[in-house]
């Protein structure tokens, strides 16, 4: 631990300086050595810190690698919890049950922390008066395949305007990669909704701003993880977080950016112009949107890949899947949810009413 940064952190109101890492996991074999230890070797004391792993019933050797390094890490006080439920919302609930920090940070299982990431966000939430601190979603990959997934999920074409995917500039933003929480926040505006298997995070957050909250990202902290190694993961993963957005802006009553719309806007573009083209014998109608299309996708791919030209060929592909899963997966969604709407409605509303 350097002794500057114990100085620092003595600066700060001592009941921002018990910190509780919560780990929801779930057959994260393959990472969840390198994940745990980067949380082991924390720049920041260790009798500070507990860490709590809320794992998912894991079927593999999540649990016995986790025991193993805790034996081997005495000085830490490491804890595995169980999830039933075996998704992420119940675990952060059932951690938080047990959490005994005033600072919560969660940390995933597929995922390493740089080794200031702790005592950064202790500080920043002091310094910034945030109710959130988080950092940069650095996506790596371990094959081909993942290593153009993690290039086009840093691109402004491929993420949006997801600043923690490819900011260069820290500041306020509407979300963050993971995030280190006040415990306070929880206490006001309750924990993670567990209805959503995906996007649990973007309500969370989202609610955290319409409640007054402050959401600050560091882009300093760069947070290094693993992307998906094939197209079929690729698909599954950005389909369910087209799917939940759905449930999220009913849930929320609101849409935190017009960007979750643009991709299923393409596809019923996509999906009109092509019926229009069979329909009149024409294929001008799906050029009109396949066309342009293709140039721009092209366009972001040289520039994406400028310094690493053997992604010329996957790229494309890639940022197809991206758009193509999602707005796919959100259209589902309008009809998945098509029911609850209106309840959605009435809840809003009767928030409204209470705050008045």
């Amino acid at each position: 631990m350097n002794s500057t940064n114990i100085e620092d952190i003595r600066k700060v109101d001592n009941r921002f300086s018990s910190v509780t890492v919560i780990m929801p996991v779930r057959n994260e074999s393959a990472y969840i050595e390198r994940s745990l230890l980067s949380v082991i070797n924390q720049d920041y004391p260790s009798d500070k810190i507990e860490i709590l792993i809320v794992d998912g019933m894991s079927d593999d050797e999540t649990r016995n690698i986790i025991s193993n390094l805790a034996i081997q890490h005495p000085e830490h006080r490491i804890h595995i919890l169980d999830n039933p439920d075996q998704i992420v919302p119940p675990a952060i609930n059932i951690g938080l049950s047990h959490a005994q920090g005033s600072i919560i940070i969660r940390v995933d299982g597929h995922c390493e922390i740089p080794l200031n990431y702790v005592y950064r966000c202790v500080i920043l939430l002091h310094e910034k008066n945030a109710d959130n601190v988080g950092g940069m979603q650095w996506s790596i990959g371990e094959n081909t395949f993942s290593r153009s997934v993690s290039l086009a999920t840093r691109s402004p074409f491929g993420a949006g305007n997801a600043k923690f995917r490819y900011a260069t500039k820290s500041g306020w933003v509407d979300t963050v990669y993971l995030g280190a929480y006040r415990r306070e926040v929880f206490d006001r505006i309750g924990g993670f909704d567990e209805e959503l298997m995906r996007n649990q995070d973007d309500e969370f957050n989202f609610r955290l701003l319409q409640s007054g909250g402050r959401i600050w990202l560091d882009t300093s902290l760069k947070v290094r993880y693993f992307s998906r190694s094939s197209l079929r993961k690729l698909w599954k993963q950005y389909f369910q977080y087209g799917l939940y957005k759905v449930r999220v802006i009913q849930k929320r009553g609101a849409l935190s950016s017009v960007r979750h719309l643009i991709p299923a806007l393409f596809v019923l573009a996509l999906a009109g112009g092509t019926l229009a083209a069979l329909l009149s014998g024409q294929g001008v109608w799906a050029q009109i949107v396949i066309g342009p299309y293709v140039v721009i996708n092209l366009v972001a791919t040289l520039w994406t890949a400028k310094d690493n030209w053997r992604m010329w060929g996957l790229l494309p592909l890639v940022f197809a899947t991206l758009h193509l899963a999602y707005g796919t997966g959100f259209l589902a969604g309008l009809w998945h949810w098509r029911n609850t709407w209106y309840e959605a409605v009435i809840s809003k509303t009767s928030s409204k009413l209470a705050e008045k």
